[in-house]
């Protein structure tokens, strides 16, 4: 009985070896995956399901609200000396705190593309910009706007050893759709700052802060998260963990909330 019980002791020691400790180049590869992670105009594909779980919406401050965005991000070399990168984020959400039934169905995609130069500028300094495009693809009103839209985007980042730090703009215009919806008429502004753990870990905060010109309203979601990339199987994959805080939001929204995600990487060979 002892034998046995040091023998399964020392198989649960060498699982944990294994478990926290891969090869060097391992280790390197997560790392630069991460760090690249970080850079939203990387030379690399990716495509995140997030998942956004909040509460404390609605009039009694009961309410609950669900949105998985898919925000597949894709890179394409232009010449020696740009790349453009696709970012399209297509969110499907559930609702409980609207009149009436539950809402559930597909949101407004927003794509952006970013012209973006392949070598650092001055400073480390790497950017991006290019037009941003509403699409009124909701299946419920409550779920979308019922407006096509257009406006700029721009992004600037360093990075700097294990820091990343930068910001994410953009500002759209609706220019077409239904004519018995308000128009569009908002600012997206995320500021965001990320710190490299080693091992492909690494922690971030942002706020993903909109403002509704329209009814002059800020939403401000504070963003707190934790990821790790790994191996599983023979493929890269990162793992994401957080949680939010709105420090400002309407007056039927959500108070705080919980994050969690997959993001399935498929790097430059």
């Amino acid at each position: 009985m002892r034998k046995r019980h040091r023998l399964a002791g020392s198989l649960l020691a060498l699982l944990t070896v294994l478990l926290s400790t891969g090869s060097s180049a391992q280790e390197h590869d997560a790392d630069e995956l991460s760090k690249q992670l970080s850079n939203p105009v990387a030379s690399l594909i990716s495509v995140p399901f997030q998942s956004n779980l909040d509460f404390g919406a609605g009039a009694d401050g009961d309410g609950f609200a669900y949105t998985l965005n898919t925000q597949p991000v894709v890179p394409f070399s232009l010449n020696d000396d740009w790349n453009l990168i696709s970012r399209t984020i297509l969110p499907i959400g559930f609702r409980d705190y609207f009149p009436g039934d539950n809402v559930f169905g597909l949101g407004d995609v927003t794509q952006s593309l970013f012209f973006s130069p392949k070598a650092p500028g001055p400073g480390g300094l790497i950017w991006g910009v290019g037009p941003v495009f509403l699409l009124p693809t909701a299946t419920d009103d409550f779920l979308g706007t019922g407006k096509f839209g257009a406006g700029p985007t721009g992004l600037a980042l360093v990075q700097e050893k294990a820091w990343t730090i930068g910001v994410l703009a953009n500002h759209i215009w609706s220019v077409a759709g239904e004519g018995d919806r308000p128009d569009v008429d908002q600012t997206f502004l995320q500021p965001f700052l990320s710190y490299a753990l080693g091992g492909g870990r690494s922690v971030s905060l942002n706020a993903e802060s909109t403002y509704d010109w329209e009814r002059e309203q800020w939403t401000v979601p504070l963003n707190m998260t934790f990821s790790q990339v790994t191996q599983v199987g023979a493929k890269p994959v990162s793992f994401q963990v957080g949680v939010r805080y709105y420090a400002e939001a309407p007056e039927d929204g959500p108070q705080w909330g919980l994050r969690a995600g997959i993001t399935l990487l498929f790097p430059e060979k």
